[in-house]
């Protein structure tokens, strides 16, 4: 991979996530300042869900060709759910590698390509939680229970929003409702790709290093306060 590959997905990844980090259903944070592996929350707001209230916590790790490839997603405490394996890794067609599989019965459609973007994947994955797909079971045992006893299920996902919470950090508040619209896709087109000599954020610096911040500069360049909704 170029180094000018790099520096688009770089700065593709620090747009994203100034964007997502003005929502407030989601909890964000590059670790220790590195881009391509993310801190996640997803907060579920929606009070008709099984997992209203949740927090849910996950790590996010994204290939340096991004948005070519996939990311990868992964819930640190693995829920009692159809689509998400023991380990916490999900089975969602947006998340599997561009193309066509004939084995999976998915189309190529509804996997991923370079036009997706984080904020597409962690709707869809609040999406899955409360439409799961029975059919291609990762947890065949979440399966089984949803469809001969669904009380039961919904007994084991309030016990599994109830574990999330203990998660919540200290003095973060939990939205009631979702404040804000998701963003307009970054519309780029086939010739940016292209370009051997790019001109960039970044500076001349060709160095393969990853790109890392300090999170106390982050700040609202109007107000001066830091940006974070955990203060």
């Amino acid at each position: 991979m170029s180094s000018d590959e790099r520096k688009i997905a770089e700065r593709m990844l620090m747009n994203e996530l100034k964007e997502l980090q003005k929502e407030n259903w989601v909890d964000v944070e590059p670790r220790d300042g590195n881009l391509f592996l993310w801190d996640v929350a997803l907060i579920v707001v929606n009070p008709t869900s099984l997992y209203s209230g949740a927090y849910l916590k996950a790590e996010l790790k994204i290939p340096k060709n991004y948005p070519m490839s996939p990311p990868e997603f992964r819930f640190a405490r693995p829920l009692f759910h159809p689509n998400i394996y023991k380990d916490g890794k999900l089975c969602i067609s947006i998340l599997h590698a561009p193309g066509e599989d004939e084995t999976s019965g998915e189309l190529p459609s509804e996997r991923w390509s370079p036009a997706q973007r984080i904020f597409t994947v962690l709707i869809s994955i609040l999406s899955l939680l409360d439409d799961a797909e029975v059919s291609s079971a990762a947890n065949v045992d979440a399966g089984v229970m949803l469809r001969k006893d669904p009380e039961g299920y919904k007994k084991v996902v309030r016990e599994n929003v109830e574990a999330s919470r203990r998660d919540i950090p200290e003095g973060f508040h939990m939205p009631l409702t979702v404040e804000s619209a998701p963003p307009e896709k970054e519309e780029v087109d086939d010739d940016f790709w292209c370009e051997s000599e790019m001109e960039s954020d970044f500076g001349e610096d060709d160095s393969d290093e990853e790109m890392t911040f300090d999170d106390d500069e982050e700040s609202d360049p109007e107000t001066g306060e830091d940006e974070r909704k955990s203060n």
